[in-house]
């Protein structure tokens, strides 16, 4: 997926459970549709021009991912989520 590709919201209890990942500074793998695979603790959900992004902090520096550019990712309490488009 480009960066110029409409955004697809992702599915309401994939975004919850990444939503209490981010109050709990959890520690998320995750793996994106291009197939990089990320490592990072979750820090806040934010919205920029209708388009939801993940934020999480890799080895101190912050990185944002768009929500529906993640396949999937594994929570050390709930395992592998994969992440659904509505």
């Amino acid at each position: 997926m480009s960066m110029n590709d409409e955004y697809q919201p992702i599915n309401c209890d994939d975004y919850d459970n990444l939503e209490l990942a981010c109050q709990n500074d959890v520690v998320l793998t995750l793996t994106l549709r291009s197939g990089e695979t990320v490592e990072g603790k979750a820090c806040e959900l934010l919205m920029r021009k209708k388009v939801e992004y993940l934020v999480i902090n890799i080895n101190g520096e912050k990185r944002d991912l768009r929500l529906d550019h993640i396949e999937s990712y594994i929570h050390p309490e709930i395992g592998t989520v994969v992440v659904s488009i509505e």
